[in-house]
């Protein structure tokens, strides 16, 4: 309702909203879920207003802005495949500058709140943005560019212990002792889960990626595809449920590892035929998976 208000007064507001995919939240909860868990566990609990609305509206704000570069790079293999044709940029209306402009306000936006953190923090920051510029190139070169957004979706994590623990130290050595070593691996077990829903999410495009030459994850394993993806929750969350543990979480947080595996085992019977709708359906729905993996870690912690 708002939105159409103000599309009333700024015609072009539409195609902005469509750039950043505004009407499709999974993206951004699929960011924000192992964020907030990191939050919880790097404050032992809830981390205060302030952190929440840096890392929860940032979240939004660098997802957004991700979308816009993404278009703008793929833009001509996006026309060749029928779900991403119509993308503001691909089918011309957008101009190219113009959806740079709204990524780069975006970005900053962004920054500005990483700026009300620490030092260790915002030197992280430039890491996540880089990593962020580069994935859209990724699939060109990497045969798994999957690989490398799970790392632009994870650095969330090193950066949500660092805004809880870091110290007022610019110099760069501050960031290793901001980042404990576990961050580092909830970082690493995170990325297996980036790479199983987005390996569902290239198994919708693989006939029109293989068409027009783009490297994917569903493509490099072929047709052990759906075993991989399984095998990649499988890692994720044996990962943080060992970790987890070895941080001193308890019953509720395993209950929640519980019914996100439960939710796994539901996504092969939506992908083992590797029909376009159950992929995407399962994809679409993996930001439940982070929600109980979160809400375990909220409620061990809150109920100490």
């Amino acid at each position: 309702m708002i939105a159409r208000l103000l599309s009333r007064s700024w015609p072009r507001l539409p195609l902005y909203l469509d750039l950043i995919r505004w009407n499709r939240p999974a993206g951004w909860l699929l960011l924000l879920w192992p964020t907030l868990s990191a939050l919880w566990i790097a404050d032992d609990g809830y981390p205060g207003w302030h952190l929440l609305v840096v890392f929860g509206l940032g979240t939004v704000l660098m997802r957004s802005a991700g979308c816009c570069i993404n278009d703008v790079a793929d833009r001509e293999f996006d026309r060749h495949v029928k779900r991403t044709a119509q993308r503001p940029v691909t089918s011309g209306a957008l101009p190219v500058r113009e959806a740079l402009t709204v990524g780069a306000v975006l970005a900053l936006l962004a920054f500005a709140l990483v700026l009300t953190t620490n030092p260790p923090t915002i030197w992280l920051s430039f890491g996540a943005l880089a990593v962020t510029l580069a994935y859209p190139y990724a699939k060109r070169f990497v045969s798994m560019p999957q690989a490398v957004l799970g790392v632009a979706f994870s650095l969330g994590i090193p950066m949500a212990f660092s805004a809880v623990l870091g110290a007022r130290d610019w110099s760069p050595a501050a960031v290793p002792a901001a980042v404990p070593p576990h961050a580092w691996w909830l970082l690493a077990g995170n990325l297996f889960w980036v790479l199983a829903y987005d390996t569902e999410y290239a198994m919708v495009d693989r006939d029109d990626d293989l068409k027009i030459g783009i490297r994917t994850s569903a493509i490099t394993l072929g047709r052990f595809d759906v075993a991989g993806v399984m095998a990649f929750y499988a890692i994720y969350l044996a990962s943080w449920a060992a970790l987890g543990r070895s941080l001193g979480l308890g019953t509720l947080f395993l209950l929640g590892i519980g019914v996100a595996a439960a939710q796994a085992l539901w996504h092969y019977g939506l992908i083992r035929h590797r029909t376009r709708e159950g992929c995407f359906k399962a994809f679409r729905l993996n930001h439940w998976v982070g929600f109980a993996v979160f809400a375990g870690v909220a409620l061990d912690l809150s109920l100490r």
